[in-house]
């Protein structure tokens, strides 16, 4: 598919995933869907198709950082060069103890859930970027990526340093083209919500990628987490 703008969304589900594969796919990108559940993705790409969406499954998870590049890789190779990286799974919730209850052991999901993971994509899909002379990189939050939460000790970590690392990205790669931002989403991602509805927040990322300006964005104020 030479040619093709090329959108990989990173933990793509039936709400936020969905519509941004909606909203790129109704600008001409072709789209790679990669989470764990193979039916679930299989079932999503057969409705973008009905919607005149091209899309395709790509089955990994994102805490098996060597099966999550596959996957990449195979979506560049089947589709062409990943120009828009999404990273966007939603966090377990056993990430999500108390910090007092929250030992090393405890931390290990959390951290290659939100570290290693996106570290494991953007590795795999920059070399495509930097030969395009374009990309960008958007990672979705929580609100405890901003305020941490001493009842969400996992994710306030995790995300902490998922935010270092996009914003290290962020000054690094601005003057290649590269536009790397953060969306934080406080609280749940609502349907009918004014700001958090999937919709709303696809438009959003879809703003991001086009506006290309500053790292953090927020969808809705950090009090309404």
């Amino acid at each position: 598919m030479v040619g093709v703008s090329v959108v990989a969304v990173v933990g793509a589900g039936p709400g936020l995933g969905a519509a941004v594969a909606r909203r790129f796919g109704h600008e001409g990108y072709a789209v790679a869907l990669v989470a764990r559940d193979h039916d679930r993705l299989d079932a999503l790409v057969r409705e973008l198709a009905e919607e005149g969406v091209t899309a395709r499954a790509y089955p990994a998870d994102v805490r098996e950082p060597d099966r999550l590049a596959r996957a990449l890789a195979d979506a560049a190779r089947e589709l062409g060069t990943v120009e828009v990286l999404q990273y966007s799974p939603v966090p377990q919730r056993d990430f999500m103890r108390p910090v007092l209850e929250t030992g090393h052991r405890q931390l290990t999901g959390p951290i290659e859930f939100s570290v290693y993971g996106p570290v494991a994509a953007v590795q795999q899909v920059l070399p495509g970027m930097r030969a395009l002379g374009r990309g960008t990189i958007l990672f979705v939050n929580g609100g405890t990526a901003a305020v941490p939460h001493v009842e969400r000790a996992g994710t306030s970590v995790a995300f902490a340093a998922q935010s270092a690392y996009g914003h290290l990205l962020h000054e690094r790669l601005a003057a290649e083209g590269i536009h790397v931002a953060q969306l934080v989403v406080p609280g749940a991602i609502v349907p009918g919500h004014a700001r958090k509805d999937p919709a709303v927040l696809a438009e959003m990322l879809w703003g991001m990628h086009r506006e290309r300006h500053g790292f953090r964005h927020f969808a809705d104020d950090l009090d309404g987490r």
